[in-house]
């Protein structure tokens, strides 16, 4: 699994930054690392890594920052290292497309676990199936051969995250996925993280369909369930 996967350790802490590595490179992936804001864009931009470890608070200019950049080229997973447990971190993180999060002083294996669960989570080309791979709802569109979604004929840009959400939620309709349901279909069965990591990346989904023209409700929130597409 990881003898190609490509990871960049973004910590301004150099002995951490080194231990990190040493950990990810015993699990054979490639690894690079970035000490600055700068340079963390710079190298995502070039090495197109699979998996990026953040550090919250970077010189330069921070990970929130980095985050936001990054995602204007690049899918690539996020998690997300923060040395406060302050929520509205958290939270922005996510609005801006980390996939996950955690906490200072945080365990290397953990580390590991954690990058390895959302490594594992399913990123197939349904194109190669026999599955239909285009979808759509009323002016909403998506190919899953392609991973391309449009509103009215404008793409709107997705992280891997959100595309996922809405497929999931446009190939069954009629149906109300729990966080649950939804957190084991896209982040897969072994998610460590939060299950409110849901509502933040629903909520982005959401934002961008609606600023290409979609109607607001278009993805359905019913309280204490959880979400799915509006019946038309």
């Amino acid at each position: 699994m990881t003898a190609s996967l490509r990871v960049l350790v973004v910590e301004d802490e150099v002995e951490l930054a080194a231990v990190v590595t040493s950990y990810f490179e015993r699990e054979g992936f490639l690894v690079e690392s970035a000490f600055d804001g700068p340079s963390a864009v710079e190298k995502a931009r070039a090495s197109k890594p699979d998996l990026i470890i953040l550090d919250l608070m970077l010189p330069g200019f921070d990970g929130i920052e980095v985050c936001k950049r990054v995602r204007k080229f690049s899918d690539a997973y996020i998690l997300m290292l923060t040395a406060r447990e302050d929520e509205i971190d958290k939270i922005v993180g996510f609005a801006v497309g980390a996939d996950d999060y955690l906490v200072k002083p945080f365990s290397p294996r953990e580390l590991i676990a954690r990058s390895k669960a959302i490594l594992r989570r399913a990123r197939t080309q349904k194109g190669d199936s026999e599955q239909e791979t285009k979808l759509s709802y009323g002016n909403l569109s998506l190919d899953s051969g392609s991973r391309l979604v449009d509103v009215s004929g404008q793409e709107v840009v997705l992280t891997r995250t959100e595309f996922d959400l809405l497929e999931i939620m446009m190939q069954s309709r009629k149906n109300i996925f729990s966080r649950r349901q939804l957190l084991e279909a896209v982040w897969g069965g072994e998610w460590y993280g939060e299950i409110h990591v849901v509502d933040v990346h629903v909520g982005h989904l959401r934002k961008k369909l609606v600023e290409a023209g979609m109607d607001e409700g278009a993805i359905r929130t019913v309280r204490g369930i959880g979400y799915g597409m509006e019946i038309q």
